[in-house]
């Protein structure tokens, strides 16, 4: 493991970090095609319902556990910068755990969770049915991803973002062989989608615990006192939750978002689905720069170096803005063509179009709370992060009653908008007392180096 926390925080070094994230995102959404494209030559319609309903609900469940990413990052960020290697080897053995731990409670209460999760999606009976085989075999796949999160989150945080992409690509490659071989060559249908992913998810955990195959060539990792020590066990329980809770509160917005427009007529229903579609590739690309964010933050927040932290919030951000600016710079004049390629639906382009500026504001109230987010995480200042999306959320909740009724689907997007805004102003105002801390901390031994 090649340790570059002493080394200075450079345009270069944040881009070694974003680009690979930037690039492994891509691959995600070209999955999604190709599972719905396999299924679609079976020529029902009901499989590929099934499919859609089952990916939406795994998804959901495993997203859930998302905080395990994010969580692992930060702490392990801040290790590597305290040169507290056998906590970086015991972070990794503790998100380990968690996630094979968390995907066996899965795989144990997975009846009622389908139950509670169809009552809330219900689907036509041949649907339902066909979704239950996929999710009943989709299920098994669990340990291991929620598992790869924590290995993900630690190779983010020892800037090992190559490994990532590998991973990303091998998993998500993989899946689509095992797709067209499953459905096309042995005609397995809707278990043959759920068995490719289930067997990718498998082989890319196998590929991570290869990937950081470093971490337990010393025997700090088998240190069982270490890792299952009650204090840092309770810290990483508090920053997981803390995270978790910030995420439970963005998912309810963005989901109420959806469902809000849904109560307009078609045409703006699905000219807000093709507009947060847009929204999405930005997210994309903003996730390299975020991520490098919490390694860089975290490095020297554990190092207590004030100058780097700084320098790392500031060149992150900087990218993440250049990033941002580009896409909205591209989206501007070609985003009416983007849209005519969406749709054949003239009364769908048209409400496209007449929403598109919020591709502008949007974005431009975004930004900063996107790279906050990183920088807080990197910082594990998780109750910041929990209490400031509270503030933004209650900011969207009477946006919505005060701006829906008056200016219909301009007053959704201007909610979002200023949630989005609540949550760049919020944490702004909280980052000074990173830089503080770091101040204050430089005086004590870190607890965690003892």
């Amino acid at each position: 493991m090649v340790d570059r926390s002493g080394q200075p925080v450079t345009h270069r070094r944040v881009l070694m970090i974003a680009v690979p994230i930037v690039v492994s995102n891509v691959t995600v959404p070209i999955l999604g095609v190709v599972d719905t494209g396999v299924i679609g030559q079976l020529g029902e319609a009901a499989p590929i319902g099934a499919v859609g309903i089952g990916a939406i609900i795994t998804s959901a469940l495993y997203w859930f556990f998302g905080f395990l990413r994010m969580g692992t990052t930060g702490m392990t960020a801040q290790a590597v910068g305290a040169r507290n290697d056998a906590e970086v080897r015991a972070l990794l053995m503790r998100s380990l755990l968690a996630g094979c731990a968390a995907g066996g409670l899965l795989i144990a209460f997975q009846w009622p969770v389908f139950w509670v999760s169809f009552q809330i999606s219900p689907a036509s009976p041949e649907v339902e049915t066909l979704a239950q085989t996929y999710l009943g075999i989709r299920i098994y796949g669990a340990p291991a991803t929620i598992a790869t999160y924590g290995i993900v989150g630690w190779l983010i945080a020892t800037e090992r973002t190559r490994s990532v992409l590998v991973l990303q690509v091998w998993m998500n490659g993989l899946n689509i062989l095992l797709d067209l071989w499953f459905v096309l060559g042995l005609d397995w249908g809707v278990a043959g989608v759920a068995a490719a992913s289930a067997i990718a998810e498998w082989t890319a955990f196998g590929l991570g615990l290869w990937l950081t195959r470093s971490a337990f060539r010393h025997n700090y990792w088998k240190n069982w006192e270490r890792i299952l020590d009650r204090g840092r066990l309770r810290s990483m329980v508090a920053v997981n939750r803390d995270i978790m809770i910030r995420s439970v509160l963005l998912e309810i917005v963005l989901v109420s978002f959806m469902f809000r427009g849904a109560a307009f007529d078609d045409q703006i229903l699905a000219a807000n689905q093709i507009l947060v579609q847009f929204l999405f590739v930005m997210a994309y690309a903003l996730d390299g720069f975020a991520f490098a964010a919490e390694s860089l933050v975290g490095q020297a927040f554990g190092a207590r170096d004030r100058s780097a932290f700084r320098r790392s919030a500031v060149l992150t951000s900087f990218w993440g803005m250049i990033i941002v600016i580009g896409l909205v710079a591209a989206l501007l004049p070609y985003g009416s063509l983007l849209v005519a390629m969406m749709t054949t639906s003239e009364e769908v382009r048209a409400a496209t179009r007449t929403f598109l500026p919020w591709m502008v504001v949007l974005p431009i109230c975004g930004t900063g709370a996107w790279m906050l987010d990183g920088i807080f995480i990197g910082a594990t200042r998780t109750r910041d992060l929990r209490n400031m999306m509270g503030v933004s959320f209650c900011v969207y909740i009477a946006a919505v009653l005060i701006l829906l009724q008056p200016f219909d689907n301009h007053g959704l997007w201007a909610a979002l908008s200023l949630f989005f805004l609540a949550r760049t102003l919020t944490l702004g105002v909280r980052y000074p007392s990173l830089e503080r801390e770091i101040d204050r901390s430089r005086l004590q031994r870190p607890a965690h180096s003892r």
